[in-house]
Parts: C-alpha cells; sequence; structure tokens
C-alpha cells in the first residue's frame, strides 16, 4: 500500500459516473484514497466519494409506486479498443449496507450489469448498477389518506341536521370543501410539475367531489323546501278564496224570515206536485217566491260569464259546494317531482 501521492507516477482510466448530477470527495484530514499494489502486478485504487445521481421517475402510482434508478460508470475518452471494465466478482461486487435507511423508500435489491454503449464517438463499455426502491405509505397515510377521509365523513354530518339549520349546513359545507382544496394544493406542490395523472390525484379528486356533492345536496334541498312552500302557500291562498265564496252562497240559499206575527200557528201551505215541470197551488195562497243566486265558477269565469241558477223554494247543494279541484288538489303539495327534501336527506345517509 502506497500512499495517494504516487496516483501521479501511474496511468489510472478517465472514469466518470454517466448519470451524475453533482459529486465530490472526501479531503478530511487527507484525501480519502489508496493505492495497493499486488505480488501479481496488479493495482487496486479505493476512492471515498459522495455522488447525487439522476433518476427518472414514473410516478402514476405514487405514492404506492416502486422505482429503479441506476448508477452507471464509463471511460470518458477510452473506447472499447483501450479499455473494458467488468465486475471483479461477478453478482456480489456491489453491497449495500444493511444500515441504510431513507425516509421514504426502502430497499428492495439491486442488480449489477455490463454493456457496450455505441455513441457517435465510437463504443464504450460501461458498467451499471440498478437499484430498485419502494416508497413507505406511512408518511402519506397520516398526513393525506386518513384527514382527507375524515374530511368526507364530516361533510356527511350535514345530512342529520335539519334542513332548516342554514348557517350550520353551509358553514359545513364550505369549510370542508376549502380543507380539501387547501390539502390537494399542498400535496401537489411537494412533487414535480407532471402532466399526467397520479394515483393520490384520484383519490384526492374523488374526495373533493364528495364533499362538494355534499354541499349541493343542501343546495337542492333548500331549493325543493323554498318551491314546496311557495306552492303550500298559494294553494292555501286559492282554498281560503273558495271557502269564502262557498259562505257566501250558504248566507244567499239562507231561507228568508217570516213576517211579523206569524207564528206556529200559521196556516200552512199545501202543495200538490201534478208533473216534474209544474205544480198545483191551492186558491187564496201566494206563490211562492223563487230563489235567484249566482254561483261563480273559474271555469266558466275563464269564458267571461257566471252561472245563474234559479230554485224555487230550496237551494242546490251541488251548485253551494265549492269547486274540488281548488280545496283539494289532485297531487301532494308536500313533494315537488314526486320526491320531498326529507326524502334526498334519507337517500343521501346510506
Amino acid at each position: 500500500t502506497v500512499g495517494s501521492e504516487f496516483i501521479k507516477n501511474i496511468w489510472v482510466p478517465d472514469t466518470f459516473f454517466v448519470n451524475e448530477k453533482q459529486s465530490y470527495f472526501h479531503i478530511a484530514t487527507t484525501s480519502n484514497e489508496f493505492i495497493r499494489i499486488h505480488h501479481s502486478g496488479s493495482i487496486t485504487r479505493s476512492i471515498r466519494l459522495t455522488i447525487t445521481a439522476s433518476c427518472p421517475m414514473n410516478l402514476q402510482y405514487f405514492p404506492m409506486d416502486r422505482q429503479l434508478c441506476h448508477i452507471e460508470i464509463e471511460s470518458f475518452g477510452y473506447t472499447m479498443r483501450d479499455i473494458r471494465y467488468k465486475w471483479n466478482e461477478g453478482p456480489n461486487s456491489v453491497g449495500v449496507s444493511n444500515e441504510v435507511s431513507l425516509p421514504q423508500f426502502k430497499v428492495l435489491g439491486h442488480r449489477q450489469r455490463a454493456m457496450e454503449i455505441g455513441l457517435t464517438t465510437g463504443n464504450y463499455s460501461r458498467l451499471a448498477c440498478e437499484i430498485q426502491f419502494v416508497r413507505s405509505m406511512g408518511y402519506y397515510l397520516i398526513q393525506i389518506y386518513i384527514p382527507s377521509g375524515l374530511i368526507v365523513i364530516i361533510s356527511w354530518v350535514s345530512f342529520w341536521l335539519n334542513r332548516n339549520a342554514t348557517p350550520a349546513r353551509v358553514a359545513l359545507g364550505v369549510t370542508t370543501v376549502l380543507t380539501m382544496t387547501t390539502l390537494m394544493s399542498s400535496t401537489n406542490a411537494a412533487l414535480p410539475k407532471i402532466s399526467y395523472v397520479k394515483s393520490i390525484d384520484v383519490y384526492l379528486g374523488t374526495c373533493f367531489v364528495m364533499v362538494f356533492a355534499s354541499l349541493l345536496e343542501y343546495a337542492t334541498v333548500g331549493y325543493m323546501a323554498k318551491r314546496i312552500q311557495m306552492r303550500k302557500n298559494r294553494f292555501l291562498a286559492i282554498q281560503k278564496i273558495a271557502e269564502q265564496k262557498k259562505a257566501g252562497l250558504d248566507a244567499a240559499h239562507a231561507p228568508p224570515p217570516g213576517p211579523p206575527g206569524e207564528g206556529d200557528h200559521a196556516p200552512k201551505q199545501t202543495v200538490s206536485v201534478a208533473n216534474q215541470n209544474c205544480s198545483t197551488i191551492p186558491r187564496g195562497h201566494a206563490q211562492p217566491h223563487g230563489v235567484r243566486f249566482k254561483v261563480h265558477d273559474p271555469k266558466a269565469h275563464s269564458k267571461g260569464g257566471t252561472l245563474e241558477n234559479t230554485i224555487n223554494g230550496r237551494a242546490d247543494e251541488e251548485a253551494a259546494q265549492a269547486p274540488q279541484h281548488l280545496i283539494h288538489p289532485g297531487k301532494d303539495i308536500n313533494k315537488l317531482y314526486g320526491i320531498t327534501p326529507s326524502d334526498i336527506d334519507k337517500y343521501s345517509r346510506i
């Protein structure tokens, strides 16, 4: 073994790292390298250095992805005719320490290869070490997946609140939507600006749609409740008008009071029915006056007139009643399109 200063007296290959982004030698307290000359004439050179290498990643399944990174070395100027690289101990040439631990990845394994690369300046010998990583899910499970799931569950709480509690339901819906938006923005800010959809984007997008749908659900419930109340008020107003008209007809059909002095001992009138259209009245008795009244029919009024009925001495019960299509509508006024706001909340809970 000789010192590192002896390196100036022998030939060394111009080896470099192909996918290197940044590297530096360790020189504290002296240069961390040595040269060892064996009895067979072979020379071993050892250098301690730190390298930052590039590793293109496919983040389509992020954060449940696996990545394969490379460390490649070759000669910068010498082609295959001048120098050939090979792994000295075959598959066992590269080792990974058991003490190596990464905060976001776990090392699954590694393998090494020797290849020949053709470039414009010639063919070069290259050695490559492939290391496979799997991403740890703990951080993303605690910081993203569980909070976003809880936010969705919190947004569902509004389905059990009274639909008249507008401030509570609106505040809950808007808060959950803004929280999901902030969570999505912070997650994407820590990742590269890529154009394809990631696995976490699908999950967060689904959570956002569910939270936003709960807010739209309350908007639908509020709109339907308002429409139903307006229609109910309209029908109640029509029913009140119909009842007032019915009361007026009953007052018009009431028998007139008798003349003064006429009591229970007054002579009774006798009426004999000759046929359906005429009757015989005894001589000396006054002919009863016919009751004449008007019945307002909305259908007839739409044609520009009213019906006028004359009944001899009795009220027409059918004409005295208010139109049934005004008092009792043919459909349930508490429903809109066959459904009530409470039904929407009930179906949303399912």
